[in-house]
């Protein structure tokens, strides 16, 4: 049954890191829509869990992977069984991280710095090159479209004291979507990067605990929506940027902030 403007049916989504936080957030935006969901992640019991939920929000099919994005080899096997049982891939949404860990460049490790663009910068393109080259092929096979998208953050457009290893991979996958979005624009490939402000995610423990306490404490009153974010604050980005409602948006980062980047 078709949904509306936002209609995924018949679109399949890859998110990495996808069962829990902004990852599934995005996901569930897409499921609730109809369209058919990816999850690479490597916790299989929390894999089991989302694809249950996503097949419950209206996914009209859901797998979960244990991928590890750290490997290019693993990538690369896993867009192997993915397309052998989707035969398509119409968005994908680079979302696995890690979080940062110092406080002060003079604190950081040399094998951190390494460790960490693993995952956020090599890993994150890596999933995006790959999309894109099955994207490309059906393209030139007479149905172009598709939709990479990254997960960006506040680190954009906002210095972070030690926080440089975090801020470096994104700022790098951002110029990596800009590109993306020049080069396949030809092809109706579309690449944009989803910015998110301070999220309170499982990451962080029990959302009603002393931590996210604080920073919702800390940080609403900040925030022009005198909040903060929450994953199902990305339903409904993850949604538009699948469905051909989003075809001519490409080379953009989009805030989900509450309006923090734009305080007084």
């Amino acid at each position: 049954m078709a949904k509306g403007l936002f209609d995924c049916t018949g679109k399949v989504t890859l998110v990495t890191g996808g069962n829990g936080g902004i990852g599934l957030g995005f996901a569930m935006g897409v499921a609730k829509q109809g369209g058919d969901v990816a999850i690479w992640a490597r916790n299989a019991e929390k894999n089991a869990a989302a694809k249950a939920a996503l097949l419950e929000a209206g996914a009209g099919r859901v797998e979960a992977y244990q991928v590890d994005v750290s490997s290019e080899e693993a990538i690369l096997a896993g867009y192997d069984r993915f397309m052998a049982d989707f035969g398509r891939i119409d968005c994908v949404f680079a979302n696995s991280g890690a979080s940062p860990r110092y406080n002060s460049v003079f604190d950081m490790p040399t094998e951190h710095w390494l460790d960490f663009q693993k995952t956020a910068l090599h890993g994150a393109f890596f999933t995006l090159r790959e999309a894109a080259r099955h994207m490309k092929a059906r393209a030139e096979a007479g149905e172009p479209g598709g939709s990479l998208v990254a997960c960006g953050s506040g680190s954009l457009y906002q210095g972070l004291p030690g926080k440089m290893e975090y801020a470096g991979s994104k700022c790098a996958v951002a110029g990596v979507i800009r590109c993306l979005a020049v080069e396949l624009g030809e092809f109706g490939i579309r690449a944009n990067v989803v910015a998110p402000g301070l999220i309170i995610t499982p990451m962080m423990g029990d959302p009603n605990g002393p931590a996210a306490q604080y920073l919702e404490k800390t940080f609403a009153p900040q925030t022009p929506v005198k909040r903060v974010g929450y994953p199902e604050d990305f339903e409904g980005i993850g949604a538009y940027l699948c469905s051909d409602s989003s075809a001519f948006l490409t080379g953009q980062t989009i805030y989900i902030d509450g309006g923090y980047m734009i305080r007084p």
